[in-house]
C-alpha cells in the first residue's frame, strides 16, 4: 500500500467498535464517540471506499454445526511461479477456508475445516493432490483453538 493512510482517532475508535460488536447501530456508536450516527456512516463509508473495511460477517461457532476436524496444511510447491494458479484452484475447494503465501518450509500455509476425518481425507486425497504444482504437502490437525481474535487497533495518530 503506498502512501500514508489519512485516518484520525475517530475512525480507528469507530473500527476498534465495530470489530467488537459490528451489529451496533450508527446512532449508537455515535453516542458512544460523541459524534452524530450520520458521522459513523459517512466515516464507515470513506473506510469501506480506502479498502480498510471490507464488509461485516456473522461469528459462527462451525464446531456446533458440525465441522469437528479443524486442520492446517503446509503446501510445497513444484515451482513457487505456480502460486496464483494453485491459489486459484484451491479457492474452488468450499472446506478452504484461509489461505497463505508464506516463507519458510511451505510455499503455501491453508486451514480447512471438515466434519470428520473421512472428509479431511477426501480434501486431501481426491481435491487437493490432484492440483497441478502441488508438490506434496504436511497436515497439522488442530486438537484446539484457544484464541481467535481481531488485533487491537491503534486509537491515536502516528
Amino acid at each position: 500500500m503506498a502512501g500514508k493512510l489519512n485516518l484520525d482517532k475517530l475512525d480507528y475508535q469507530i473500527i476498534q467498535h465495530m470489530m467488537e460488536d459490528a451489529e451496533i447501530s450508527y446512532a449508537d456508536l455515535g453516542k458512544k464517540l460523541f459524534v452524530s450516527g450520520g458521522t459513523i456512516h459517512v466515516r464507515i463509508k470513506k473506510l469501506q471506499e480506502m479498502g480498510i473495511v471490507k464488509g461485516t460477517r456473522l461469528a459462527v461457532d462451525t464446531h456446533k454445526l458440525g465441522y469437528t476436524v479443524i486442520a492446517f496444511i503446509g503446501i510445497y510447491l513444484e515451482k513457487s511461479s505456480l502460486y496464483d494458479s494453485v491459489a486459484k484452484d484451491l479457492m474452488k475447494i468450499p472446506e478452504v477456508v484461509r489461505l497463505n503465501y508464506t516463507t519458510g518450509n511451505y510455499s503455501m500455509f491453508v486451514e480447512i475445516a471438515c466434519k470428520d476425518i473421512n472428509q479431511l481425507r477426501f480434501v486431501l486425497h481426491d481435491q487437493m493432490q490432484k492440483i497441478k504444482g502441488i508438490e506434496r504437502t504436511e497436515t497439522l490437525i488442530s486438537l484446539e483453538e484457544s484464541l481467535n481474535r481481531n488485533i487491537q487497533v491503534a486509537t491515536t495518530e502516528g
